[in-house]
């Protein structure tokens, strides 16, 4: 049984791996506290990938007083040599007596074997304080190395009778300046930001992180099946930008080329791009957390093909009439037990528009 001491001291490493929210990518956001005698004697995050883990951070915090001390950490200490040594070997070394993890490393290279070979030297072992915390805070992470696939959020702003915009395409702002804000943060955090080219072409947004501090840009992925996405578009300008097509088209992809994007023909049966193909290169390339911000087609596909996770909805409180643009591109169910189950996972008001979050239920 853990303690209420054991709860504050994982909480507080929580929070300390939540400091690495925008910059960790593609590792894990992972915290550690060191507590001997009932005090904090250390404490440290992983900031962003090839600099040192948390461990190492609190270890070196705590000098010679991290000997006997228990480690909470939010994650299962690694075991393997990756772009830095193992944390296990430096726990080892420290002499540390107890170590809690909120959970076991879903990644193989450890899966385990950090925490066994830490009880086979002789340090106390526990694992699964805080569990459910510590996986809603790496769930991209989690998701890619479960199921080889990042964790899709499709995000939208609409207007309480669910659209998106006026037949004509007119789109901005239907939310207000703080919803649009919020959406910023959700951006930073991901590891790419996903849209269409239809939405490229309508809206030309730049798809970049703006109104929040962040020392990383997402990489922008556009799904063009004809490679359509115009060489004068703003996306192609303020960092990485791959575009996945269907149809080779070489002059079309020289001059994205020479604007500086990659382009990659992933197609399938019906001459589309093919999502599930995609994710999973995105997947192999280090993207934990994809952020959808696209039109109601591509937001169908994604919704018909199984590979939006979570929905992030702002509502504005305006009606804009039936003729607008739907959130959605979904065939018409014959009977309502067809439809696809939600569960709210967060609901509360943004400015002065609501945001809704919620995942489909199992």
């Amino acid at each position: 049984m853990f303690s209420a001491a054991d709860h504050d001291f994982m909480a507080r490493a929580l929070r300390l791996a939540e400091r690495g929210l925008y910059t960790t990518s593609p590792n894990p956001r992972v915290g550690c506290v060191l507590v001997r005698d009932g005090a904090v004697v250390g404490e440290g995050w992983h900031a962003r990938a090839g600099e040192a883990h948390a461990e190492v951070h609190a270890l070196q915090a705590a000098g010679a007083a991290a000997r006997g001390a228990t480690a909470y950490v939010t994650l299962e200490p690694c075991n393997h040599h990756g772009r830095t040594p193992p944390c296990v070997d430096a726990l080892l070394a420290a002499g540390v007596g107890r170590v809690v993890a909120a959970m076991a490393d879903p990644n193989p290279l450890v899966a385990g074997q950090g925490l066994a070979r830490l009880h086979a030297a002789g340090v106390v072992t526990e694992h699964g304080l805080l569990e459910h915390e510590a996986r809603e805070l790496n769930i991209g992470f989690v998701a890619r190395m479960t199921r080889g696939r990042p964790w899709l959020r499709l995000k939208a702003a609409a207007s309480l009778d669910g659209k998106t915009a006026l037949a004509n395409g007119e789109s901005q702002w239907i939310t207000g300046a703080e919803a649009r804000r919020d959406g910023h943060r959700w951006r930073a955090r991901a590891c790419a930001i996903l849209t269409g080219v239809g939405t490229v072409r309508d809206d030309d947004p730049q798809l970049t992180v703006r109104d929040v501090e962040t020392t990383r840009q997402p990489l922008r992925v556009v799904v063009d099946s004809r490679l359509e996405t115009p060489p004068t578009a703003r996306i192609l300008d303020g960092g990485p930008l791959l575009v996945i097509g269907a149809v080779a088209d070489a002059a079309r992809a020289g001059a994205l080329a020479a604007r500086g994007a990659e382009v990659l023909l992933l197609p399938n049966a019906a001459g589309k791009v093919d999502l599930s193909a995609a994710l999973a290169e995105l997947a192999r390339r280090g993207i934990n957390e994809v952020h959808a911000e696209a039109g109601a087609r591509l937001n169908g596909s994604l919704l018909r093909e199984g590979l939006v996770d979570e929905l992030l909805l702002y509502l504005a409180p305006c009606l804009v009439g039936d003729a607008a643009r739907g959130l959605f591109d979904l065939p018409a169910l014959a009977a309502l037990a067809d439809r696809r189950q939600l569960q709210w996972r967060d609901l509360r008001p943004v400015g002065a528009d609501l945001r809704l979050i919620a995942r489909f239920a199992e």
